[in-house]
């Protein structure tokens, strides 16, 4: 048993393992609710309660109505899928033991979060989703706007990393003088007792009873949401999935290991997510236009400044890490930005008003789009595998190959 703890809770899963059990997880979710894995619309609702709390009348703004703006989180399916995504992260950090309050030696980090939070948070909803709806959940919806996400996002983070390996961006080295840890003599004992795993446990068994409750009182959807948000918290966080990370670390090391096992996911969620389709489910499809170019560099370049994106965000804000609540506060901030700028800054008129909604499967065929996705999606495995050959370690790279404490902060 203890063996098996160990490995559950003490040890983190297989990167493709868990990425995998991610993409089923979120065709079947789509299946069961017609609905996908996302969470900056969330946050975007978030943010226009906050709003209505200081006095602000959001009613009227376009992008409200768009995603659909009423009620409370816990009447939203999307509102449990973000609180089941922090409630099972931390439900796994505490049984692992592993909560810890951390600040950023750099105090500008926090800064710096925030601003790269707000970056992320506007261009996320620009491109109407973060890197889930507008990618790991977008594609599988054969939404050719989510290609396009992809690409710029990774330029975006490109773009990001250069800025971020700047003596300005850095600063000056925050150091401190070693001090000397005890470690333990082999056979001894741990005289220090973690009480976390109880009240992982104490958590866990209220949230089964909400879960319960809602399917008591006859909801269902609301039930499965929050089934799903909390296993797609475990996963995500026993796993350490990051799309930041994913990006990031090809033109940091060359490293592809999440950037491969994101591509595997999405290939066997396109499959399912393809059962479901035909056989009746109305696929989400956005508009591919200037505003997803422009959402996804944003996106990409404000995930790298923050240090994380939205899955990796919540995380590691479980596990105690001050800078990560910051940043997503300024996704808050900059999503509700981009919420009023929408209709009354004109931004829908100038970027996005006119462009086309593209399904690949109205485009090449049923036949078609699913081979052609797996097709390109297998590309995008070969080539960072490539990449990652030729690249390893900043080989062959122009950016150099130390990565500083902001670049590479978790």
């Amino acid at each position: 048993m203890n063996n098996l703890y160990r490995k559950l809770f003490q040890t983190y899963w297989n990167p493709y393992v868990s990425i995998v059990l991610a993409g089923i997880l979120s065709s079947l979710y789509f299946g069961m609710t017609g609905t996908v894995w996302a969470v900056t619309g969330e946050f975007t609702r978030f943010g226009g309660h906050i709003l209505q709390w200081f006095g602000v009348d959001v009613s009227d703004w376009a992008y409200f109505k768009l995603i659909h703006f009423s009620g409370t989180p816990v009447d939203r399916t999307d509102g449990w899928i973000v609180i089941g995504i922090l409630c099972g992260s931390l439900i796994m950090v505490l049984l692992s033991s592993s909560f810890k309050i951390r600040i950023p030696r750099q105090k500008r980090r926090l800064v710096q979060g925030f601003a790269g939070g707000i970056v992320a948070g506007f261009g996320a909803r620009l491109a109407l989703g973060c890197n889930l709806a507008a990618f790991f959940t977008g594609i599988p919806q054969f939404s050719f706007h989510s290609w396009i996400f992809m690409v710029t996002t990774a330029i975006g983070t490109y773009v990001g990393v250069k800025l971020v390996s700047t003596s300005w961006w850095r600063g000056k080295p925050n150091l401190r003088k070693a001090t000397p840890s005890r470690t333990m003599q082999p056979g001894a004992k741990r005289t220090k007792r973690s009480y976390q795993p109880i009240l992982g446990g104490l958590v866990a068994i209220a949230y089964v009873g909400i879960t319960v409750h809602y399917f008591a009182i006859y909801k269902p959807l609301l039930a499965v949401a929050c089934i799903a948000g909390a296993l797609f918290g475990i996963l995500i966080e026993r796993g350490q999935i990051c799309f930041t990370s994913a990006f990031r670390d090809l033109w940091i090391s060359g490293r592809a290991v999440m950037t491969k096992a994101i591509a595997v996911g999405i290939m066997v969620s396109v499959i399912i997510t393809f059962f479901y389709i035909q056989n009746g489910a109305a696929a989400q499809i956005k508009i591919t236009g200037p505003s997803t170019v422009l959402g996804g560099f944003l996106f990409g370049l404000g995930i790298v400044l923050a240090g994380g994106c939205e899955t990796g965000m919540m995380y590691r804000a479980m596990e105690g890490q001050i800078l990560f609540w910051i940043v997503g506060a300024g996704n808050i901030v900059g999503a509700s930005i981009l919420a009023y700028g929408w209709d009354h800054l004109g931004i829908f008129n100038a970027l996005g008003k006119g462009w086309p909604k593209i399904n690949l499967i109205q485009s090449w065929g049923a036949t078609g789009a699913l081979l052609g996705t797996l097709v390109m999606l297998c590309t995008w495995f070969f080539l960072s595998g490539w990449w990652e050959k030729n690249y390893r370690y900043g080989k062959g790279l122009k950016t150099p190959g130390k990565v500083s404490e902001n670049v590479m902060e978790v």
